[in-house]
């Protein structure tokens, strides 16, 4: 995906900030666009889907946790970048858990912005191909969980379990490595390209949102298994 092609869409209900961002991602190549609200962004991914949204979480009509929410309960799997004022760590790991690829605090630095746009998309467009290149078969299952690479879906108990992008990419990486110990930097290196914004804490929440879906007891995990003092271990 490159960035002279890379469909942009700003969700910000100031004009300032939109029109600073959309100017600056112009100039970088990006195809921008705004909505300054939430059901204004919805209807435009409706649409035409974008590349990247860039969404703040405090906007009228409807906030961005709730349109991040509704995107990812649709099946609607565009790489999105939160932009908040708020510090609070609960917005962030709510918008983690929501799917967000990336959460970033105002005020920011613009070239700080622009490097984890050009990293969300390098690494959308990794998926991309990867998944194009991947052969269909290769399922993988564990307890009453079926995990089909080839299509993205997974199945627990015959019904279908939703799992954002990186959720889904976690949990075939672990899948793919019964029985070895992973510490939580090579989970970060190999699911997340192992950025500066992300910590250790990040897997930590993405193991607990994949128990709360996939264990039959989230608090005692028989396949997702913390190693204490080392990081985490699949048994199938």
């Amino acid at each position: 995906m490159s960035a002279v092609s890379a469909e942009v869409l700003i969700v910000e209900d100031d004009p300032a900030i939109a029109e600073g961002l959309a100017l600056n991602l112009r100039l970088g190549g990006y195809a921008p666009s705004v909505a300054s609200d939430g059901e204004i962004a919805s209807q435009k991914i409706q649409e035409r889907e974008p590349d990247l949204v860039l969404l703040d979480i405090s906007l009228p009509k409807k906030n961005g946790l709730e349109l991040l929410g509704e995107l990812r309960a649709a099946g609607v799997q565009v790489p999105v970048i939160v932009l908040s004022a708020r510090q609070d760590e609960f917005d962030k790991v709510a918008a983690l858990r929501l799917g967000a690829d990336d959460y970033v605090t105002k005020p920011f630095a613009l070239a700080e912005l622009m490097a984890r746009v050009d990293a969300v998309l390098r690494r959308a467009g990794q998926r991309e191909r990867a998944e194009a290149a991947r052969p269909s078969g290769g399922v993988l299952s564990f307890g009453d969980v079926v995990i089909d690479p080839g299509t993205r879906t997974v199945m627990r108990d015959g019904a279908p379990v939703k799992l954002t992008h990186l959720e889904f990419e976690l949990l075939v990486f672990l899948a793919r490595n019964v029985s070895r110990v992973l510490s939580r930097e090579e989970l970060l290196k190999a699911v997340w390209g192992y950025r500066r914004s992300e910590t250790p804490r990040t897997v930590d929440n993405f193991i607990a949102q994949l128990r709360s879906k996939l264990e039959a007891d989230p608090e005692a995990p028989r396949h997702l298994v913390t190693v204490r003092g080392s990081g985490y271990r699949f048994d199938p």
